[in-house]
């Protein structure tokens, strides 16, 4: 199965040829390196860019208006807060033209914590990137879903950010992406650079085929009856195997992948909380100003009279950046010992 970068990848690669992607640019995303999470190994329109994230974003926006279809790479998105206003500019394009202008740009960047980054590399950005307007935004929780946003956000006329959870980078997929060989060494000499020299290397890319996962639709991926978990990337994963755990104990757990931040399923949430009448969100950005604190607003508004506890977020601590320490890192985000207890003491509560 391929990992998230592999799929992220050939993603990429599928839309230079049949979506008409023009140019894959960013901090080191052409030869040879293909990009420090090696996402952009062997694209034919992927090249290098000086260390200037606001120059990458008024490049993106440039080439769209221009007619290209760019996706541009912040390395990491510890450095997209300097482009808060170029962002807000792709953002209201098309609203302030009256539809007479899309702006079809991708700006891809990696995010969380889960590396050992330190402060400087361990950074989330949904709840920032949420509230500005004119764009979806997008998190997978596994390989065939990136997959699958990837190809949806390069199609899309509008633009879209895709975030991709830092440390399930190199976390294989437990379903074949359409049209991935079925021998994950055969796609990994196909389409994985050597070690070393690179020179006359070029991939073998196999015939993956128009996957997409449309947006605003959430994955049911644990059905249960006692409590609503809502995450996305990272935590995602955590959250479902806490959930596994729980429900061999005997407490029944709905977990539900949003995928697309914005906008979000709002039904498929409602659906789930009035049948548990409990909600949990999970994810690892600071709790202050929380995106989750907007799911959980939209759940009060239309379920109020459904819950049978107070809904609850748990999310990363109000601290100015994740510690370097492995101790440290894993007091700074939520953790499965912490999701579990949340579970338990929701299920606990009578209304």
């Amino acid at each position: 199965m391929a990992n998230m970068a592999q799929a992220i990848r050939l993603a990429l690669h599928y839309g230079e040829e049949h979506l008409g992607v023009t140019d894959i640019f960013g901090e080191d995303v052409g030869a040879p390196l293909g990009g420090v999470f090696t996402c952009t190994q062997g694209l034919k329109t992927a090249w290098n860019t000086p260390l200037d994230e606001r120059g990458l974003i008024g490049m993106a926006l440039g080439i769209a208006y221009g007619g290209g279809k760019p996706v541009a790479e912040i390395q990491f998105c510890d450095y997209i807060f300097n482009c808060i206003d170029l962002l807000k500019l792709c953002g209201n394009a098309h609203w302030s033209s009256a539809g007479e202008y899309h702006v079809p740009l991708v700006v891809m960047t990696p995010v969380g914590a889960g590396i050992h980054g330190s402060m400087y590399h361990s950074h989330s950005f949904e709840s920032m990137a949420t509230h500005i307007q004119g764009w979806t935004v997008v998190m997978p929780s596994n390989a065939k879903d990136a997959y699958g946003l990837m190809l949806s956000a390069i199609a899309d006329p509008n633009p879209v950010l895709f975030m991709a959870p830092k440390g399930l980078m190199r976390a294989k997929g437990e379903e074949l992406i359409p049209g991935e060989p079925a021998d994950e060494r055969a796609l990994h000499h196909a389409i994985d650079a050597p070690v070393g020299d690179r020179t006359g290397w070029a991939p073998h890319w196999p015939p993956v085929e128009d996957y997409r996962v449309p947006f605003g639709k959430a994955r049911l991926a644990r059905q249960g009856s006692a409590v609503t978990v809502v995450s996305y990337g990272r935590a995602l994963t955590m959250c479902t195997h806490v959930a596994d755990d729980l429900t061999k104990q005997g407490l029944s757990v709905e977990v539900i992948d949003l995928r697309t931040l914005y906008p979000f399923d709002e039904q498929a949430v409602f659906a789930s909380v009035k049948k548990t009448g409990r909600l949990l969100v999970v994810n690892e950005d600071t709790e202050v100003t929380n995106f989750g604190e907007h799911v959980m607003r939209k759940v009060v508004d239309h379920c109020f009279y459904d819950l049978l506890a107070p809904p609850r977020l748990l999310a990363g601590l109000d601290v100015p950046g994740v510690g370097l320490a492995w101790g440290y890192e894993k007091h700074s985000i939520p953790q499965p010992d912490g999701i579990a207890a949340a579970i338990r003491e929701l299920a606990a509560q009578q209304p």
